[in-house]
């Protein structure tokens, strides 16, 4: 059993987190409120041990869900602005230790650590966005057709929020989902991934201070641990929202799951996201977008760039440039700042990067460059690949799935009508990107026969988003809605008020009811 190194400073950075690091093999069992068994979290950086944790039972489910519906009663009862107030804190937290966690971010997934940050900032930044939703959460008045009557919506908190988060991003969508529902007076459970657990007991730990120092009770932000509770929290009917980010095929179950009880989700499933690249784009500001696009977090996230449709006219150029860029790449441990590419998550995802790219030869794609496990010193984790491009089809199976890892599918167009077909020529619809100087073809591209994604970008590439704005997609992208806008209504239950204050007792509609 590999111990865990510390030269970046991981050990320090779990201390200050209140995580009890493993430095000779031995188990810690993190998790003193649950009596499972253990998930040992590795490191796909170097195949270290980071800590163990300890999974939830059935009975520390029950245990969990009791708390928050005793906690629940009493957040809704607060304020709004002052249920902001505590986010604004926790925010300030985040603050305190965003150089600590993004190192454990980068540590535990694999990211590099300038990933790492981002996603603490985000996580701050969806804090800053939640307290200023916190006094704008509005309803609507309305005219009655009745005399001497008012009426007007307004929203209520759900309830219990269920959080299933996966391993890419273990701590940057829990936020954008549980500060929402803070501010929203619903209290939560979160079940984070089992490949990044210890990202979540660091959290835990940063926003149990925040609620023990406003006399808070501790339901208000609950965690449990274990694959077994997905199916606890998609079956309970105490949760009225579970909102769930992963895989389609898991997504397509929690939905059924859930909707058979008449319970609500948010999905944010999977991603098969492409940049048009036309003949009227700026190569330089192309490769940046794509090459990012294409392997940044090694190519697992769910708006990294897939496919690359390029007009034919710059065809020859786009992939030449490519490739040269391909060339440049370091791969390495994702702490050191000089390297571009870190590892994938485990071994099973390397698996499935190598299967990928033998299923694209087989339909026929040609392998343009990279492919292939790296080896030797600082690789001793299985789980360092050489970033692939391959020229493809988009017709054919491989590229009609999503793979989590860094394979790049190339295109050609003639026409900017084809792109747009190709572009949209997938099940998933969650990120795409046009690179033009061309008003019409970005108008185009925007317009209703266009893209027909939840995100469609022009001149910046396909991956990663802002908090302001709402982040999902539609198709087996799942037709979610998190972070900014208006994905607040999510998280509160709509109610249509009437008040008579009259004498009368008028119906609608004009009927007559005479006794």
């Amino acid at each position: 059993m590999a111990t865990l190194t510390d030269t970046f400073g991981v050990q320090k950075a779990l201390t200050q987190l209140g995580i009890t690091a493993i430095n000779d093999g031995t188990s810690t069992g993190l998790n003193s409120f649950a009596n499972g068994e253990l998930i040992s979290s590795y490191s796909p950086v170097d195949g270290s041990l980071i800590a163990q944790v300890k999974t939830s039972t059935p009975d520390d489910y029950q245990t969990v869900m009791a708390k928050a519906e005793e906690a629940f009663k009493v957040w809704r009862l607060v304020p709004a602005p002052k249920r902001g107030d505590i986010v604004r804190q926790m925010a300030e937290e985040l603050r305190k230790f965003k150089e600590p966690l993004g190192q454990l971010v980068s540590f535990e997934m694999g990211k590099s650590l300038q990933e790492g940050l981002g996603e603490v900032q985000e996580m701050i930044d969806i804090c800053d966005f939640a307290v200023g939703l916190s006094r704008q959460l509005y309803g609507l008045t309305m005219h009655s057709e009745r005399p001497l009557h008012r009426m007007y919506e307004q929203w209520h908190p759900l309830g219990i929020v269920g959080i299933i988060s996966a391993f890419n991003f273990p701590v940057a969508v829990w936020s954008w989902n549980s500060m929402l529902a803070l501010v929203c007076g619903d209290v939560y459970v979160w079940k984070p991934s089992s490949k990044a657990p210890i990202c979540a007991i660091a959290c835990q730990n940063i926003i149990k201070t925040v609620l023990e120092r406003n006399n808070l009770p501790e339901g208000i932000s609950g965690l449990v641990t274990g694959e077994a509770c997905n199916e606890l929290l998609n079956n309970d009917k105490r949760i009225p929202l579970v909102s769930f980010t992963g895989s389609t095929r898991v997504g397509r179950h929690v939905s059924k799951t859930v909707a058979e009880r008449f319970g609500k989700t948010i999905l944010e499933l999977g991603g098969n996201n492409a940049i048009i690249v036309s003949e009227h784009s700026d190569i330089s500001m192309v490769l940046v977008g794509a090459v990012f696009g294409a392997v940044g977090t090694a190519g697992q996230r769910c708006t990294s760039t897939r496919r690359l449709i390029i007009h034919e006219s710059v065809y020859d150029k786009t992939v030449a440039v490519l490739k040269s860029a391909y060339a440049q790449l370091k791969i390495g441990n994702p702490l050191d700042s000089n390297n571009h590419v870190g590892p994938l998550i485990d071994k099973m995802a390397v698996e499935s990067f190598l299967n990928a790219i033998e299923k694209a030869k087989a339909e026929g794609g040609t392998v343009v460059t990279g492919g292939g496990v790296v080896q030797g010193e600082g690789y001793e984790s299985g789980c360092y690949v050489n970033p692939c491009i391959i020229e493809a089809e988009n017709h054919y199976t491989v590229v009609q799935e999503e793979t989590f890892a860094p394979i790049l599918y190339l295109m050609k167009y003639s026409t900017i009508e084809e792109a747009i077909a190709l572009q949209n020529g997938v099940p998933q619809g969650l990120s795409s990107s046009i690179f033009t100087n061309s008003m019409r073809e970005m108008e185009l591209f925007l317009s209703q026969s266009g893209s027909d994604c939840g995100i469609a970008n022009v001149n910046i590439g396909t991956s990663g988003a802002e908090i302001g704005g709402a982040f999902g997609g539609e198709k087996e992208t799942g037709g979610g809605r998190e972070s900014g806008s208006d994905a607040w209504r999510a998280y509160m239950r709509r109610q249509t008020n009437t008040i008579n204050y009259g004498t009368q007792l008028p119906l609608a509609q004009g009927i007559r009811f005479d006794l």
